[in-house]
């Protein structure tokens, strides 16, 4: 009998009696080796009524007994991550050490989080008037949702979860449906760190789940991470009712090659962030700008490397995986098509590769495509797949202005040994999260992370102290007291 990954809800899982479910795939045998279950209404209603009864004692309880969860936490996913990757690479296909560094990532924010009884520190200014004091505290929320994307199962929901916590809020993770098992592993995780019962709720689901989280008056905010129109519909509709939204996008990122970079370095940097992940990181590098006369030695070195990666099962000593769904695989595959109608080259053509993994897997291999026109949907739309694109300029200017045009803006990088063109390119680009020689420029836990233009809907970014701002509410307190008062003897030491 198949497994079916149900719902976790108050401290247990819930069994779904929706009668509704979707299959999740191993990616690297192309089979389906458990469902996921759909929510209904009644079955959303259920999580969100555990995340509003849990709200006001975890809102409540001093940040000295919320504290020590937390740091239970980040000891146990330290100490049985490895379980947690092997639940990734077999639902999504990633490698294990790949699926291994997401969780390292999520992990920074956790021990961000762990700080917070830092962050959540006000202001006081006493005598502001005679007699009279003003301060200022953050306060949490209520309940918050945080619907997540199929390629980061553990990090995306880390970005988000940790703050969320540790500020006292309530939440209801909606993971996505392909891959839906790290969400459970997690609440379990929580439970054994002592958290209370319903400030971590896993809501399976669809588009039902989504909306169900979206129009509640009971969510306050939403945190969503995926492609650019799901994002703009949920930053819409959640505004619509009342919330507060953060929502993160689709990329087409540019790696910007001026002539004096060092090549070697270059092709290293666009193979590791165009292929990691068979691409599907929406911080993937998926275009090589590059500046003549580079195109050509620059090609050369990386078809090179390409060369030597091997594309097979992830919990193999394989480089890159197979694509998420054979849906997935068939829509990237169908870009290569559309680039020699394009008139584009085909220097690296990943249809019909050799793999170490079953046939019937969802395999497609590194792609490279030379001179790609600006006007191609191979150019234009985001891929998500392991499908590298070339184009040539003849200039740093035409280089900044082919990317400052595009609708997206969430990651780009330059290479260079020039300071003044790397300095000036940091200034001029308009995108929100940039490389200087380093082609992930993904920013640490204590810094914030989101992009510009079509690649983000919001004001406030995910995580660093953004991320705090988002799920707290300020208040600016003037106080003035006439009378002191006095609350007795008591020598010993205070306790939480």
């Amino acid at each position: 009998m198949t497994q079916v990954v149900n719902h976790w809800i108050h401290g247990q899982e819930v069994v779904s009696k929706s009668g509704r479910t979707s299959p999740v795939y191993d990616p690297a045998l192309g089979v389906v080796t458990k469902e996921v279950a759909l929510a209904n209404e009644s079955e959303i209603q259920a999580a969100i009524a555990s995340a509003k009864a849990a709200f006001p004692a975890w809102r409540d309880m001093s940040q000295a007994r919320k504290q020590p969860i937390l740091f239970k936490f980040r000891e146990l996913l330290n100490a049985k991550k490895g379980e947690l990757a092997e639940i990734i690479t077999s639902e999504h296909g990633k490698v294990l050490s790949d699926a291994l560094g997401e969780i390292s990532r999520g992990q920074e924010v956790v021990e961000f989080a762990c700080g917070m009884p830092h962050l959540l520190k006000g202001f006081y200014t006493e005598n502001a008037s005679t007699g009279v004091d003003v301060y200022s505290t953050r306060q949490a929320l209520g309940v918050v949702g945080v619907i997540s994307p199929f390629n980061f199962p553990a990090m995306v929901p880390m970005w988000f979860f940790p703050i969320a916590i540790a500020t006292g809020n309530t939440v209801i993770l909606k993971p996505s449906e392909k891959d839906p098992s790290a969400a459970i592993w997690m609440a379990k995780l929580w439970q054994e760190a002592g958290l209370p019962d319903g400030v971590f709720n896993v809501l399976q689901g669809d588009k039902e789940s989504v909306d169900g989280l979206l129009e509640s008056p009971d969510v306050a905010a939403i945190s969503f991470v995926g492609s650019t129109p799901i994002a703009k519909y949920v930053y819409e509709q959640g505004a619509k009712h009342g919330k507060r939204v953060q929502a993160l996008g689709g990329a087409k990122n540019h790696m910007l090659v001026l002539p004096d970079a060092d090549l070697d370095l270059v092709a290293d940097s666009a193979i590791n962030a165009g292929f990691g992940s068979a691409g599907e990181r929406c911080m993937a590098i998926s275009v090589v700008v590059a500046v003549e006369p580079v195109a050509d030695p620059l090609i050369e070195k990386i078809v090179e490397r390409m060369n030597k990666l091997t594309t097979g099962d992830g919990r193999r000593n394989c480089d890159m995986g197979p694509l998420v769904t054979r849906e997935h695989r068939d829509k990237v595959a169908s870009y290569i098509e559309i680039a020699n109608q394009d008139g584009a080259k085909v220097v690296v053509d990943g249809r019909g590769i050799n793999v170490d993994g079953d046939a019937n897997g969802f395999w497609l291999g590194p792609t490279l495509i030379d001179q790609v026109p600006t006007t191609s949907k191979v150019y234009t739309e985001e891929i998500f797949g392991p499908v590298l694109s070339i184009v040539r300029v003849k200039s740093y200017d035409e280089g900044v202005k082919l990317i400052n045009e595009g609708a997206f803006g969430n990651g780009t990088a330059i290479f260079t040994n020039d300071g003044g063109a790397a300095r000036r390119f940091q200034n001029e680009i308009e995108v929100g999260m940039i490389g200087i020689n380093v082609p992930i420029p993904v920013p640490v836990a204590y810094y914030s992370f989101g992009g510009w233009k079509n690649s983000a809907f919001g004001d406030t970014k995910a995580h660093g102290v953004e991320g705090v701002h988002f799920f707290t509410r300020g208040k600016a307190i003037t106080s003035r007291w006439l009378d002191p008062s006095h609350g007795g003897i008591n020598l010993g030491f205070p306790q939480n």
